[in-house]
């Protein structure tokens, strides 16, 4: 199947009870079986759930993994798949992550054991240098939250099995629609379907798709030791969603590139970050492994921290908000909000400014998204 037909299509077949098109919620925590040491294949919803399952199946198909394993947020994900490792082994990350994972990782898995190094993972040669005898995982984010860097897939894939250590892409910000991590090698891939993948607001919710057994068998020990699992209605809610993903991340694409070249042309704005761009550092890169670029970007005015609030207060259409990836369009200074828990010093090393402003285009129509920004700007 093509990709358009996929997002519609895997893992979605009829009810057989009653032969409705969409699949139906099964809201039950336990189920009857129907003797002792036999079930139907489902005995408890937190070690698994038939609308659940559905979500899976059609998850791993559309990114083009084996299984996959839904969680009940981006960030449980993040930790079920660190839960692989144990004290003294170490992890190479992304230094511009999201600021939930930064937290994490610093504050909360190094009371285990775990240890982190951070760089600048669009240069290949930094990856390869931070490698270690005990390092167990190259930890990728890209594009990057909030810098919107972009990483070389291929290249940190070859440097992972040169060196017989695990991939791990977050690709929450490209989704299965414009970037297929397996392609370059990745042997875990995360998303927080909270994103783009559900597409709403609606929910919130996490994902990882492997391709080997053995990953996959960790992490639905997570599932059931843990218990960290959507709902069945935020998996229905999520399959809704996803049959859309091919079509909204078209208009999210169009309309993102629009705002990026608006707002590069514009004389309060210091500096824009936009993989669709050619202006952005790493745009070649960005062209040759994505298919379209979405809407996230980030820019710096002019003016610093007092003219990034004065925008974001200013704007109509646009919502001042946490999260992204949604068909509204929404607008968010990362200082305060999704980055606040980083330490500023460690914040302005990697280039996060208290003036960075970080926006999600939505799908609306584009001219009144650059209206909005026009006004607010004024």
């Amino acid at each position: 199947m093509k990709f358009e037909t996929k997002v519609v299509r895997a893992g979605i077949s009829p009810d057989p009870t009653t032969g409705a098109i969409v699949p139906p919620i099964y809201q039950s925590a336990t189920y009857v079986l129907p003797e002792v040491g036999r079930d139907l294949g489902f005995d408890y919803t937190r070690s698994s759930n038939p609308t659940r399952a559905t979500l899976e199946t059609a998850l791993a198909a559309v990114e083009g993994g084996r299984y996959a394993a839904c969680f009940a947020s981006g960030m449980s994900t993040v930790d079920a798949i660190l839960r692989l490792f144990k004290p003294g082994d170490h992890i190479v990350s992304s230094d511009d992550v999201y600021g939930g994972v930064s937290r994490l990782f610093n504050q909360i898995l190094v009371n285990y054991g775990l240890k982190f190094s951070y760089v600048d993972s669009s240069d290949p040669a930094k990856v390869a240098r931070a490698i270690r005898k005990s390092t167990k995982m190259v930890w990728i984010e890209t594009p990057t939250n909030p810098l919107i860097k972009v990483t070389d897939l291929d290249a940190i894939g070859k440097i992972c099995k040169k060196n017989k250590v695990l991939y791990g892409v977050d690709s929450t910000f490209a989704t299965p629609a414009l970037l297929r991590p397996f392609r370059y090698g990745a042997d875990i891939v995360m998303h927080s379907v909270t994103k783009y993948l559900s597409g709403h607001n609606q929910i919130i919710g996490g994902v990882a798709i492997v391709k080997t057994k053995e990953l996959y068998d960790h992490l639905r020990f997570q599932q059931k030791s843990i218990g960290a699992v959507p709902s069945p209605f935020d998996c229905w809610l999520t399959l809704a969603g996803l049959k859309t993903l091919a079509i909204r991340m078209e208009r999210h694409s169009e309309n993102g590139l629009a705002v990026a070249e608006f707002l590069e042309g514009h004389p309060k704005v210091k500096r824009i970050s936009y993989p669709g761009l050619a202006s952005h550092p790493q745009h070649e890169i960005a062209r040759r492994q994505m298919s379209a670029f979405a809407g996230m970007m980030s820019f710096e005015l002019i003016g610093g921290l007092k003219a990034g609030r004065s925008l974001m207060n200013s704007v109509k259409l646009a919502s001042l908000a946490e999260s992204l990836g949604s068909v509204e369009t929404m607008i968010t200074h990362p200082a305060t909000m999704t980055h606040a828990s980083v330490p500023k010093k460690a914040r302005l090393a990697r280039g996060l400014t208290d003036g960075l402003v970080r926006i999600s285009v939505g799908i609306e129509h584009k001219d009144d998204i650059i209206e909005d920004l026009t006004q607010a700007l004024a």
